[in-house]
C-alpha cells in the first residue's frame, strides 16, 4: 500500500535553500540610485484637515511648472525612511532584509518602504506625494489603521492636491500593501479629484484574509506588524487587543472592510498568486467584486517587490495612470493579465483574459482513495486517520498530459476527530517532479511556497450563501459549531488561487494536517508566517460513494 502519511515540514531541501536566504538577508540585491538635481522635493508640507489636525506630506514635481497630475501614496510607515548614505554605502529599510530579496530591484534614494520611486515618476511627467497618515511620521494626531477617518483625512488631501497650482486636478493612487489598503476605503467616498487607483497586493477583508483566515488565528507575521506599526505611528486604537475580544468576524471587522461594490473608478490591480498568506485572495475578490466598469487585474508570481518596480509592471502601471490621468490616447490594458508559471524561475506563459475564474475552466472533481491516491472517479469506501500534531495525510494524482490549473481550488472533506480540543485543518497542494517538490515564490519573499494552501478551523465550518459562489465557498465565521469527539462533519475548505502547468508525468500531491504545512525557521522556513496549530487529538478523513471527499480543481482546456 502506497505511504499516505508523512511530515511535509521537514524538506530535503532545506540547507541549500537556508544558504541562498542568509546571502540575501545579508546582502540584499537592492540597487540604490541618488536623486537627481532636476527633481524638486518639498518636505512636511502642511494640509490642514477639517478638525484642525494638521498632516504632512513630501512633495516631488518635475522640471519645469507644470501643470502635473498628481500620484498620491498614504501610509503610517514614516514617509521619511527612506535608503541613507553611510560610511559609502546605502543602508535600507531593515525589511529588505527581514523579508526575503530573491531578485534584484532598483529603486532611488527617495523611496520609501513599498511606496512608488518619486524619482522615476518625476521622470516621467508625474508630480508625487509621499502622505504620512495621521499619527504617523510627522503628521498630528493619532491614527486609526483602516478606519473612516484615515479614508477621509486622505480624501481631504486629494482635493488639496488637485488646487495646487502646479496640479492638473487629477490624482490617483498607487503602492503595495498598506499602501494599497489605504486605497479601498477613500476609492468609495469617490472623491472628485480621485480618477484611478493602483492597489499593488492589498487585502481586502482584515479577518478573512490576515489576521484569522479560514478562522485561524495568524499570530506571526501578525504580531509582528502590529508591533512596528505601534512603535511607527502614534494609535488611538490598539488592533491587537481588539483582535483578541473579536474572534468571530462581527462588526468590528465589517467595520474595517471597504465596500467594493462602491469604488468606480478606473481600478488596476495587483492579484498575484505569490502572497496567499497576506494579499493574493483579498486583491483578486477587489478586481472581482468593484463597481468599476475600467478594471484591471495583473496577475503573476513572481517576487513581491522586484515585481512592482521591475520594467514590466512599471510599463503597466504608466499606461493605466497615462490614460487615466493625462488623459492620453493609449490602448487600454487587457481586462486580466495572467502569467501561469510550472516552477519558482520560469514563466511558461502570459496571456490576456476576461475573468476571474475563467469561464471556460473544466472543473474536475479528484476523489480521496484507499492508498493515497486521487482518482477522475469515485472509489470504495475507505479512511485515513493521522496525528494532527505530528503528520499529514497525503494523496497523489499523476498527470498524463501538459496540464493547467488556472483558478481557485476546494476540498471537500468528511472528517472526523478524537482528542482534539478545537480541531484545525491545514491544507496545501504541492506539485512533484521526479519525486521531488517542485518550489513556487510565497508571501514574505519565501521561495518554497507549495501551488495553493488552505485552512479551516472545524467550529467555524458554517457557510456564507450569500458570499458563496460555485467554486468559491466563503464561511460567516460567526456561529460556533463544536466539533464532539468521533462526530463525522462534512466541510469545505477553499484554497488559494494559482496558474500552474503541470507537464505530463508531473504529480499533484495533497496534504492535509493538523498545523501549517511549512517550518517556521526564519533561515529554512516561512518565517514570520504562524497559525494556532491544533494541540492534539487525531482526525480522520473519510470517503465513499454517497459521501466523498474531493479535490476541485480547475483545469483550462488547451485551445
Amino acid at each position: 500500500m502506497k505511504k499516505t502519511l508523512e511530515r511535509p515540514w521537514k524538506r530535503p531541501d532545506a540547507a541549500a535553500y537556508a544558504r541562498r536566504r542568509i546571502a540575501t538577508a545579508l546582502r540584499p540585491p537592492v540597487t540604490v540610485y541618488p536623486m537627481p538635481p532636476d527633481v524638486t522635493k518639498e518636505e512636511d508640507v502642511p494640509v490642514r484637515m477639517r478638525d484642525g489636525v494638521t498632516l504632512r506630506l513630501n512633495l516631488f514635481r518635475p522640471a519645469g511648472d507644470g501643470p502635473f497630475p498628481v500620484l498620491l501614496s498614504a501610509h503610517p510607515y514614516g514617509k521619511d525612511s527612506v535608503p541613507k548614505r553611510r560610511r559609502g554605502k546605502w543602508s535600507l529599510n531593515p525589511q529588505f532584509r527581514i523579508m526575503n530579496q530573491p531578485a534584484p530591484l532598483r529603486i532611488s534614494d527617495q523611496t520609501s518602504w513599498e511606496a512608488p520611486d518619486p524619482v522615476w515618476w518625476t521622470q516621467r511627467g508625474y508630480a508625487v506625494i509621499n502622505l504620512d497618515t495621521r499619527g504617523g511620521g510627522h503628521s498630528e494626531g493619532r491614527g486609526d489603521l483602516l478606519s473612516d477617518q484615515e479614508a477621509d483625512d486622505i480624501s481631504q488631501v486629494i482635493a488639496w492636491a488637485a488646487e495646487q497650482p502646479w496640479s492638473t486636478g487629477r490624482v490617483g493612487m498607487l503602492g503595495v500593501s498598506y499602501l494599497a489598503l489605504s486605497q479601498y476605503k477613500v476609492a468609495t467616498l469617490n472623491p472628485p479629484a480621485l480618477k484611478a487607483i493602483c492597489p499593488w497586493e492589498g487585502f481586502t477583508d482584515a479577518y478573512r484574509d490576515f489576521f484569522t483566515p479560514g478562522g485561524v488565528v495568524e499570530n506571526g507575521f501578525a504580531r509582528v506588524w502590529l508591533f512596528l506599526t505601534g512603535r511607527k505611528a502614534r494609535l488611538k486604537t490598539d488592533l491587537a487587543a481588539e483582535r483578541r475580544k473579536h474572534p468571530l468576524r462581527d462588526a468590528w471587522w465589517e467595520s474595517l472592510t471597504p465596500r467594493l461594490s462602491k469604488i468606480t473608478v478606473p481600478i488596476l490591480v495587483c492579484a498575484s498568486f505569490s502572497d496567499s498568506n497576506l494579499h493574493s485572495g483579498g486583491s483578486m475578490r477587489a478586481f472581482q467584486q468593484v463597481g468599476s466598469t475600467d478594471r484591471h487585474a495583473y496577475a503573476h508570481r513572481g517576487p513581491k517587490w522586484a515585481s512592482f518596480y521591475g520594467e514590466e509592471a512599471l510599463r503597466a502601471q504608466l499606461a493605466f495612470f497615462d490614460r487615466h490621468l493625462r488623459e492620453q490616447d493609449v490602448p487600454s490594458l487587457p481586462r486580466l493579465r495572467l502569467e501561469i508559471r510550472d516552477r519558482l524561475d520560469h514563466v511558461v506563459q502570459v496571456r490576456d483574459e476576461q475573468e476571474w475564474p475563467l469561464a471556460r475552466t473544466d472543473w474536475r472533481q479528484l476523489h480521496l482513495t484507499e492508498g493515497g491516491a486521487l482518482a477522475e472517479g469515485a472509489g470504495s469506501a475507505g479512511s485515513v486517520t493521522f496525528d494532527l500534531r505530528r503528520n499529514a495525510a497525503v494523496f497523489d494524482y499523476r498527470f498524463e498530459e501538459d496540464t493547467e490549473l488556472s483558478g481557485p481550488m476546494t476540498l471537500r472533506l468528511h472528517v472526523a476527530t478524537t482528542g482534539a480540543d478545537d480541531p484545525r485543518i491545514f491544507v496545501g497542494v504541492e506539485k512533484r517532479s521526479h519525486d521531488a517538490p517542485v518550489p513556487f515564490q510565497g508571501s514574505y519573499g519565501y521561495g518554497r511556497d507549495l501551488v495553493a494552501q488552505g485552512r479551516l478551523r472545524l467550529a467555524l465550518r458554517e457557510l456564507d450563501p450569500v458570499l458563496s459562489t460555485p467554486h468559491q465557498p466563503e464561511h460567516t465565521f460567526r456561529t460556533i459549531q463544536p466539533v464532539r469527539d468521533n462526530e463525522e462533519v462534512e466541510v469545505l475548505i477553499p484554497l488559494s488561487s494559482s496558474a500552474t502547468l503541470f507537464h505530463a508525468g508531473d504529480n499533484l500531491r495533497l496534504m492535509a494536517a493538523g498545523r501549517y504545512l511549512q517550518p517556521r525557521n526564519p533561515s529554512f522556513g516561512h518565517f514570520p508566517t504562524h497559525y494556532q496549530p491544533t494541540t492534539s487529538g487525531k482526525a480522520t478523513i473519510l470517503w465513499a460513494p454517497d459521501r466523498p471527499s474531493t479535490l476541485e480543481i480547475p483545469v483550462i482546456p488547451k485551445r
